[in-house]
């Protein structure tokens, strides 16, 4: 189950979401808890569900289906942070990924009592953490004075302090024109993952991401290995990526389903017309049968 906006550009919100998971074979819940107003260059605005109907969604779908996982992307205000805490509070045996996209869009006062209330009610339920290191540095060390940056090992400490036990830190600028991403513990980092840094500039990294970690999850992998194999989706949806309009690149989640070039179609596939006694009947595709 995912609770996050609606993005209009299709970079990131629930439209990553949606496609990210559906890639790793995921059948997703999606909680719309209000909607962006952007383009693919920017964020203009965003409108807030109420809370109320942010958990009538919820849980009208948890009282049909159990859930495996949850995901929490940007819901808009504390409210519905609220709403969302206690229903993850009802279903504390189910990890939750919470995603902490840059806010640096939104009104100061807004951001500073949209993360105070982060701090407060979610992060106790967070089981991982996921965020740009500039993004995280920001929030949960602005005091940091140290002549290097925080390592992901210190982002970790900090987020532990509010009950985080995982922390998945991306975007660390390494040596020749790499970036690194670190899942780590307050103990220790758990898994390093380094690729090559892309020119265009990306909406919805962090969103696809994060979706992919917790749909792995949710299908029973580790968390070591969840966070390698979506590592590994994210640097392929963005060598894939495209630029649909005037602004950034989109990341192209379904890189996997589009045909190599050169593929040909099988031979009656296409072109030509079937003989009548090749024709199929609606009886042979019986409904309780058909996966997709």
């Amino acid at each position: 189950m995912v609770f996050n906006a609606n993005d209009p550009s299709g970079a990131g919100g629930l439209a990553a979401d949606l496609t990210a998971m559906s890639s790793a074979s995921a059948h997703v819940l999606a909680v719309v808890t209000g909607s962006y107003i952007r383009d693919t260059s920017e964020i203009h605005d965003h409108i807030a569900f109420d809370e109320e109907a942010v958990a009538d969604q919820a849980r009208c779908a948890l009282e049909d289906m159990p859930v495996k996982a949850f995901k929490v992307g940007f819901v808009g205000n504390p409210e519905n942070l609220s709403a969302i805490a206690g229903i993850t509070t009802d279903y504390a045996d189910v990890p939750v990924v919470t995603y902490m996209p840059d806010l640096s869009w939104w009104d100061e006062l807004a951001i500073e009592t949209y993360l105070d209330a982060c701090v407060e009610l979610l992060l106790p339920q967070t089981t991982v953490l996921v965020g740009n290191h500039s993004t995280l540095c920001r929030w949960l060390l602005p005091e940091w004075e140290g002549d290097r940056p925080p390592n992901a090992r210190e982002v970790a400490r900090a987020a532990a302090v509010h009950g985080v036990p995982y922390t998945l830190v991306t975007g660390f600028n390494a040596a020749d024109q790499y970036l690194e991403s670190h899942l780590a513990s307050p103990e220790a980092v758990l898994a390093t993952a380094r690729y090559e840094r892309f020119e265009a500039t990306f909406g919805g990294a962090g969103d696809t991401l994060s979706a992919a970690l917790c749909a792995l999850i949710a299908a029973g992998a580790d968390l070591q290995s969840a966070c390698a194999e979506a590592l590994t989706y994210l640097d392929q949806c963005l060598d894939a990526g495209f630029q649909p309009g005037m602004g950034h690149a989109v990341p192209d989640r379904l890189f996997w389903a589009h045909e190599d070039e050169g593929d040909e179609a099988p031979e009656g596939a296409a072109g030509e017309t079937p003989s009548p006694d090749s024709q199929l009947d609606a009886d042979d595709f019986p409904l309780d049968t058909t996966k997709h």
